[in-house]
């Protein structure tokens, strides 16, 4: 996309001030569109990314909201349209998790973890969903993009709590697709491993996935953050997922050189 593609946009981009979230921020304001950046708790990473923003010649502003606090997401909805002047783009890019691990260690899944995986990861993209869609409706146009992960197909990450929210947030993906066609998109991209320090992952993790992966190392929050743009903006497209991990899912994991 080239610079000012986007100009005269707004995207909203919930956990917008680090990992895939920043880099999501930055790619739609290369673009040329105004950027609304959620957080919840750090302020430090908020106003940098502003700084950083506002100094590629685009209006942004941050904006604390807990996602699974709907009366928060209204009001940010809200301020958001009065003064970026509307929204035209939501990234549900805002997670929780908790390492519960190993998998089979099911007494330690406890019902705080659900419920706040559940609050954060599905329930929270409904709400900001919900929130922004009449938003769109009134701009004439939306798209929307939701962060969900592989552990949504393949039953990994964090938890199991984790990897049952993101499929909950998959098939969510297509149910608003289909409830807000034709005038609001709604797809999603599907993270692997990516080394942003989310989800307590180490570079020990890092590093045997990167050599079991098809490209030979881990995709980068830049390359999600590029995918999160192109299904922003690509007409064509709604009700679609895009796994970025480097092809480990699709091709599974490389054990030899000869295999690839």
């Amino acid at each position: 996309m080239s610079d000012g593609e986007l100009r005269g946009k707004v995207a909203v981009v919930t956990g917008g001030a680090t990992g895939i979230g920043l880099a999501a921020s930055l790619a739609f304001a290369r673009a040329g569109a105004a950027v609304a950046v959620n957080y919840s708790k750090n302020t430090l990473a908020a106003s940098e990314a502003v700084k950083t923003i506002g100094a590629l010649g685009v209006d942004a502003v941050a904006i604390r909201a807990d996602v699974s606090n709907e009366a928060e997401v209204r009001a940010m909805l809200a301020r958001v349209a009065k003064e970026l002047g509307g929204v035209d783009i939501l990234v549900n890019n805002a997670g929780w998790t908790r390492r519960v691990q190993p998998h089979s260690d099911l007494d330690s899944l406890t019902d705080d973890v659900w419920d706040r995986v559940w609050a954060v990861n599905v329930k929270g993209a409904f709400y900001c969903v919900r929130a922004a869609a009449p938003h769109m409706r009134q701009r004439g146009a939306g798209s929307v993009v939701n962060v969900t992960s592989v552990a949504a197909f393949a039953g990994g990450g964090s938890s199991m709590a984790y990897a049952a929210s993101k499929a909950a947030l998959t098939t969510l993906t297509m149910s608003l697709a289909r409830a807000l066609a034709p005038t609001i998109r709604v797809n999603a991209v599907a993270p692997g491993l990516i080394p942003t320090g989310f989800g307590g992952w180490t570079d020990v993790h890092w590093k045997a996935t990167s050599t079991r992966t098809p490209i030979q190392r881990l995709p980068t929050a830049e390359e999600t953050g590029a995918a999160i743009l192109y299904l922003a903006t690509t007409g064509g497209l709604t009700g679609q997922t895009i796994v970025v991990d480097g092809g480990l899912l699709a091709l599974g994991p490389m054990e030899s050189a000869g295999e690839r």
